[in-house]
């Protein structure tokens, strides 16, 4: 019987979605199953932060919270950007704030001042007053709290993803930047990836033509990992929640493709989950007693989001099975098709490539793969402006092959120069969303559930996407 209203919930989804590339008319708000979230109303003396700038800081410094995983790169990457001072380091152990210094120190920078010992250490941090950006990598429960205060004590924030878990502290944090006029930036590293910056490029070049459908994933069995994680935060997590938990990596690079927030929104999703299988055995042969019986996230989710201009999204969650690392990212036009994992491939019509580019092949289709030599070419003619002039530098100091330094570069760039940033609060809100409204989409047997307008009205007011530069 449940299996049949989770076929039917999904029928009534993609039905509404038919309905919607005819008539414009936000099909999903009229169904009668879909589960309503409402957008509360802006705070009086609130505006939006859309392509919000800041006074130029020709030197960013910067207090890093967090430096188990994530923070120690993140220092070292910021070490090879000109116009950087780290000046604060903080965990909550002494031994990882110790070894970062120390670090420092032997490439003959000053010492960071330090701080460590519990999890409320942070609070001193937000309040320095030699500090102007706050770069959050800690457990995710404390994301959006140390971004929260950072802003209210006058610094930018910066926070790895998934950047906020709830409704509540989603929209906290888009009426603190509104209201502090303050920075609010997800570190969402994949919009950075060479591939999907040239393909974003092609996009905004017209190769594709219009973009109508996109799928990302994060699909990566954390098998070997899960007893890095501090005070096992990350499994207890997952224990506790259903849903898609880790959305952006897939969904960032995306809406980024579809102008979201820029000509178009997310409106609704539905998702579906399997049971929950690896992760309690995972537990089980652990031996420390905890069976895990109640573990509540499924080995895979699969979220389908349907958008205001009929575009749909599949985004895909799994970080137990055993399958190949895959962090799927696609994008179907019109006139062209991309993919990168499991394959790397574009596909296109011959009539549709630069013929310096397409050289002796003939017969060229979007029926298939490029070949390899053409595909090369044209990544290479539509390289992405931001990276041109810093490919070399970002390969040769790392982060995921490059694009964790490229992400950080372009956050101090923009803020050295009073730009407006590649990515705002509305992307943090969207992405991180799913979180939340997967899970209550899966505890209604799989039910639409309305995704709110983040901007509060002023989703159609920018023409697409702009790095600034």
């Amino acid at each position: 019987m449940k299996t049949n209203k989770v076929i039917l919930a999904m029928c009534c989804a993609l039905f509404s979605m038919t309905a919607f590339a005819k008539a414009p008319a936000k099909p999903a708000a009229k169904a009668s199953n879909v589960i309503r979230v409402k957008a509360p109303v802006r705070p009086a003396g609130q505006s939006d932060v859309l392509q919000l700038t800041a006074a130029p800081l020709p030197v960013v410094r910067v207090a890093f919270v967090g430096l188990g995983m994530r923070g120690p790169g993140a220092v070292e990457r910021m070490t090879h950007i000109e116009g950087v001072e780290i000046v604060a380091l903080c965990d909550v152990l002494e031994k990882n704030v110790k070894k970062v210094n120390e670090r420092l120190v032997a490439k003959g920078l000053p010492a960071a001042q330090e701080f460590y010992g519990d999890t409320e250490v942070w609070k001193q941090v937000t309040k320095l007053p030699n500090v102007d950006l706050v770069y959050i990598a800690t457990d995710w429960a404390h994301h959006a709290p140390v971004a929260l205060q950072a802003m209210k004590d006058g610094k930018h924030a910066a926070i790895e993803v998934p950047s906020a878990l709830n409704m509540e502290d989603i929209w906290s944090l888009i009426n603190t930047s509104e209201k502090t006029r303050k920075h609010c930036i997800p570190l969402e590293n994949c919009v950075y990836d060479f591939f999907e910056l040239t393909t974003l490029n092609m996009v905004q070049q017209g190769l594709l033509g219009e973009v109508i459908h996109g799928e990302g994933a994060y699909i990566h069995g954390l098998q070997p990992y899960w007893n890095q994680y501090w005070d096992n935060w990350r499994m207890k997590y997952n224990e506790a929640h259903r849903g898609d938990l880790y959305p952006t990596h897939g969904l960032g690079p995306v809406c980024m493709a579809m102008n979201i927030h820029r000509g178009d929104k997310l409106n609704y999703l539905v998702s579906v989950d399997t049971r929950a299988i690896g992760n309690p055995k995972f537990i089980k042969e652990k031996g420390d007693g905890h069976d895990a019986k109640d573990f509540r996230n499924g080995d895979h989710t699969s979220t389908l989001i349907g958008t205001e201009k009929g575009r749909s999204i599949l985004i895909e969650h799994d970080v137990t099975s055993p399958r190949p690392y895959n962090r799927m990212y696609q994008l179907t036009g019109t006139k062209g098709f991309v993919n990168k994992y499991p394959v790397e491939g574009i596909a296109l019509d011959g009539g549709d490539i630069d013929p310096e580019v397409a050289g002796n092949h003939e017969n060229l289709t979007a029926h298939r793969f490029l070949p390899a030599e053409v595909q090369k070419a044209l990544l290479k003619k539509y390289t992405h402006p931001i990276a041109k002039d810093i490919e070399e530098k970002a390969k040769t100091v790392g982060g995921h092959g490059g694009m964790d330094f490229i992400m950080d570069y372009r956050l101090i760039y923009c803020l050295q120069r009073g730009l407006p940033l590649d990515m705002d609060v509305y992307d943090l809100a969207e992405w991180c969303a799913v979180i939340p409204l997967s899970e209550l989409s899966l505890d209604n047997n799989s039910a639409p559930v309305e995704i709110p307008d983040f901007t509060r009205g002023g989703w159609d007011k920018l023409d697409g996407l702009k790095f600034a530069q």
